[in-house]
């Protein structure tokens, strides 16, 4: 089999509160030829229904069920291009939990889900419920996707699990807003460098009850150089082939005998007991402490 595959991050607008325009959007963004001819395309985080929620009770509106309308329209798409398919959207929960989840979808149905983990004070994810589910990766068709969102990629360790359980690409659907420029421009070069694996960060464009967001998406290949990024304004198909080898091969011979990096290898668990400790604090260096 080979191991090239094309993927393509939609820089997309979304339409607040409307289910069906956004599906309809993203259909008319998988008509396209580039896009239809792709292996895989991920769209922004909140895709379906927006991001910019006043209370639960008001995003719990806009929500979708999983499986739901949307995934068996996406998913007939899906099975026409023979390609697999990310988006973000409000997930509905048992007992009125609402999920900021991304969903991947192949030919064959929902391949799986990812809920956030990590919730920043803004828009929907104030009302949200924490995901629960441990990382995993997923296969598309021999392509191995860790799928995370937005804020998680500010922790490394979301990314660096990612790759642990053997992801080829990093998919980091977002809304990234003013104020997130400078992550626009350094993460996800650096999330791909350190983890030797492609990432794809897709964010949207556009306003939201006077809210803005910045696009700058980007993919990055596993030397943390970019790829191809989207502006700040104005929506985008972002595409690039990816060599799956690449990510895999963790062992990078510079100069033989001389000079060798392996950073999964090089790595010392031992000394990194402190990310693991739910009760350890960033320790203070003021007052002799």
């Amino acid at each position: 089999m080979s191991q090239s595959r094309r993927i393509a991050g939609i820089q997309s607008d979304v339409t607040w509160g409307d289910r069906q325009a956004n599906l309809n959007r993203m259909i008319r963004w998988l008509e396209q030829v580039e896009v239809a001819e792709s292996d895989l395309v991920v769209f922004p985080e909140c895709m379906l229904g927006g991001y910019c929620y006043d209370s639960l009770e008001e995003a719990w509106e806009f929500a979708d069920s999983l499986p739901g309308e949307a995934t068996q329209a996406i998913r007939s798409i899906c099975k026409k291009n023979d390609q697999f398919v990310a988006y973000g959207f409000l997930e509905r929960g048992n007992n009125r939990e609402l999920f900021n989840t991304c969903v991947l979808i192949g030919p064959d149905g929902i391949v799986g889900q990812y809920r956030k983990v990590h919730l920043p004070y803004l828009g929907v994810d104030r009302f949200v419920t924490q995901g629960r589910e441990p990382y995993r990766v997923y296969d598309a068709d021999g392509m191995r996707i860790g799928m995370h969102i937005c804020y998680d990629a500010s922790f490394p360790e979301s990314s660096r699990t990612l790759a642990l359980e053997g992801a080829d690409l990093l998919i980091l659907p977002t809304n990234w807003p003013p104020g997130a420029d400078t992550f626009a421009k350094y993460l996800p070069n650096a999330r791909a460098l350190e983890n030797n694996v492609y990432f794809m960060a897709v964010n949207r464009v556009g306003e939201e009850r006077g809210f803005r967001f910045i696009g700058q998406s980007r993919i990055c290949e596993p030397n943390g150089s970019g790829l191809v990024e989207g502006p700040e304004y104005g929506e985008m198909a972002l595409i690039a082939d990816i060599d799956l080898d690449r990510a895999r091969n963790k062992r990078l011979v510079r100069v033989p005998g001389k000079h060798v990096i392996d950073r999964f290898a090089d790595r010392r668990p031992d000394y990194y007991q402190k990310l693991t400790d739910p009760h350890s604090l960033v320790r203070r260096l003021d007052n002799g402490d």
